[in-house]
């Protein structure tokens, strides 16, 4: 009989709704487990950091926390974000320390339109829509260069700079995973999304490792739109859409776009990736700590159960990833909705309907 795989999982819930969407993902992953029949488990460890941890150290993680992290198998992470912290602090002081420092370059940010979800597009009534966003996670507008400078001339007199970073290096390795991953899809076809009009250095290399890239794939389609060109595409021809990839900037916001569209941020998973496994790969849902809801029990669990999906396909688990989507679908196909996408469901309602779809499909096969 062969032994049993354990996977080590850091779980950072962090803050709000965060505490309260990864315990429902760890509730699935662990519901999931248990049917694997011992073929694998995960071993929990979670650590408190966060702006509560922020309230009390000064600091948004263990100074020691990157170290402490690189031994896991991976992370799953909530939300980051609380008022006492001003968003850039917290958001370089935990969610980007990891990511920049574990080099995770690859962020996979699906678009899914679920049954029983009512989608404001209403192409979406009729047309099959499913495409995924490729985020260049590791430079671009978010590499964190620059600085604030002579304010000691006086007031109105500070100086700003924010400078983004575009390698070849950075834009090839991303533009040949999307590519990849598109080889996978039925529709094998890949939008790059530039500014190059208006961004004359940083774009144009991005374009110019884009042309070239594409003689590698000729099995694969191919265009490149500006961005705000395929912001009117995610909206008038989705349909055209299978792997999107773009800069750290414009995928973030294009990602968040598609989530809208498909019924809510609450539904959006996603998977920040070092797909050379030197270090952990993370995986959270798009949406924020949400102080307004947080500690109701009424947040949306889909998208970090998503997230935990993703999780499963890392680690070579597709048939057990395919099972979560499927029991996703199930739940919100019954009825299973939170308020954010016109329910009245609660967070632990929404999670007790996929782990029961779970039980079902495992008595089905």
């Amino acid at each position: 009989m062969n032994a049993t795989q354990t996977f080590r999982i850091a779980s950072i819930p962090a803050d709000g709704v965060g505490k309260e969407v990864v315990s429902a993902g760890r509730r699935v992953l662990d519901a999931i487990a248990v049917t694997s029949d011992g073929k694998f488990a995960f071993e929990w460890t979670e650590f408190p950091w966060g702006c509560g941890y922020y309230a009390t150290t000064g600091q948004m993680m263990d100074p020691d926390g990157l170290e402490t992290l690189k031994d896991f198998d991976a992370i799953y992470f909530g939300a980051v974000g609380w008022e006492n912290v001003p968003d850039h602090v917290s958001l370089w002081g935990l969610r980007l320390n990891i990511t920049q420092n574990f080099d995770q370059w690859a962020n996979i940010r699906p678009v899914k339109f679920l049954p029983g979800v009512q989608s404001p597009l209403r192409k979406a009534d009729d047309t099959e829509l499913d495409w995924v966003v490729v985020r260049e996670n590791s430079e671009g507008e978010y590499a964190g260069l620059g600085g604030r400078n002579l304010s000691g001339r006086g007031p109105g007199n500070e100086v700003a700079l924010q400078t983004a970073l575009f390698t070849e290096k950075g834009c090839e390795r991303i533009m040949r995973f999307a590519f990849d991953l598109a080889r996978t899809r039925t529709v094998k076809k890949v939008s790059s999304v530039t500014k190059s009009n208006a961004q004359q250095y940083g774009m144009v290399l991005w374009d110019d490792v884009f042309k070239r890239v594409c003689l590698d794939y000729p099995d694969v389609q191919t265009e490149s739109v500006l961005v705000d060109a395929m912001s009117a595409k995610f909206i008038l021809k989705p349909e055209e859409l299978s792997v999107v990839v773009a800069s750290n900037l414009n995928a973030d916001i294009l990602s968040d776009l598609g989530s809208a569209l498909a019924g809510s941020l609450g539904l959006a998973a996603s998977a920040n990736l070092n797909p050379e496994r030197r270090f952990p790969s993370m995986f959270e849902p798009v949406h924020g700590s949400a102080p307004d809801i947080a500690g109701q029990g009424i947040s949306n669990p889909i998208g970090a159960i998503a997230s935990a999906a993703l999780m499963l396909d890392h680690f070579g688990l597709h048939e057990e990833a395919r099972r979560v989507e499927a029991a996703i679908e199930q739940a919100t196909a019954t009825g299973h909705l939170t308020r954010d996408v016109g329910g009245n469901a609660t967070t632990d309602d929404v999670t007790e309907a996929i782990v029961a779809a779970l039980s079902r499909s495992l008595t089905s096969v």
